[in-house]
């Protein structure tokens, strides 16, 4: 065996196999690819005059798991965030190119429209300064989704949306700062799933939370699945392997590959993406 096999091996050997979902998958037979839900064709994107992304085009499959990796820097959360339009906050900055969210284009719907179809959650937890309940009841309010017993249906519904809703029943009136970090960033999750998005963007989710936090979140992805499209950005190369359908590596500006999770890891078409997923730079 290969030095670069094993290093692929010891990437994707991840859990037992046997429990492993997404070894499950993997044993499936082969079936119709699922509906393109985000199509990204010749995205450029500047900060002024300065250009990071080039040409990125990929198709985001429907209520499927899509990893992003690939170093620092690279523009994986860049066109992350170009999905829901996140960089308008930012000034000067400016994507250029086609983005599709089913056949309507991200940079023509409203925006408020587009937050509420595609959620966001941060590499850090961010909870509002409000108690346990208005974090999550907030979005629906916003947005005029519910109010009165339907409204406290939902926030019970999110929460054991985010596996989250056993720990805090009794104590929904605290401050959610009071939470632990996994529990706030499951709590931004629920937050974004009471708004019933249509896909859920996940900028490193688990970067900062502890080794049992962080198989709470990934349990979390498999849940949520079936309910909406996932896009998630990752530095851990072993998550990606463990919790995605799709995954696409990033690497100076440009998608250098995008397949499905297991060719990726496994059989790689680029030697960057091989030397990245061996460990030989990044």
């Amino acid at each position: 065996m290969t030095e670069a096999s094993v290093a692929r091996a010891k990437v994707t050997e991840n859990v037992n196999p046997e429990k492993s979902q997404q070894a499950a998958r993997e044993l499936e037979p082969e079936r119709a690819q699922p509906a393109v839900k985000i199509k990204a064709r010749n995205i450029d994107f500047f900060y002024g005059t300065k250009q990071v992304l080039y040409g990125i085009s990929a198709e985001i499959r429907e209520r499927k798991i899509t990893a992003l990796i690939g170093p620092s820097g690279c523009g994986k959360t860049t066109f992350l965030r170009t999905v829901n339009r996140m960089y308008e906050t930012v000034k000067n900055a400016r994507a250029e190119g086609e983005l599709l969210l089913d056949t309507e284009s991200v940079f023509d719907l409203a925006l408020p429209n587009l937050r509420r179809r595609v959620g966001m959650v941060f590499q850090k937890p961010n909870p509002f300064p409000k108690s346990i309940f208005e974090n999550v009841a907030y979005g629906p309010r916003v947005h005029g989704l519910a109010n009165g017993v339907r409204l406290v249906e939902l926030v019970e519904q999110s929460l054991r949306g985010a596996a989250l809703w056993d720990e805090v029943k009794d104590s929904l009136n605290k401050s959610a700062f009071s939470l632990s970090g996994g529990q706030q960033q499951r709590l931004s999750i629920a937050r974004a799933l009471a708004i019933d998005p249509e896909v859920l963007l996940l900028d490193e989710p688990c970067s900062a939370l502890d080794p049992i936090s962080t198989a709470k979140i990934e349990e979390l992805l498999f849940t949520i699945e079936g309910r909406c499209t996932l896009v998630i950005v990752t530095h851990n190369m072993a998550q990606a392997a463990r919790v995605a359908d799709y995954t696409g590596f990033f690497l100076m500006g440009k998608l250098v590959e995008f397949n499905d999770t297991k060719t990726i890891f496994t059989n790689p078409a680029k030697k960057e993406t091989e030397d990245y997923i061996t460990g030989r730079f990044g």
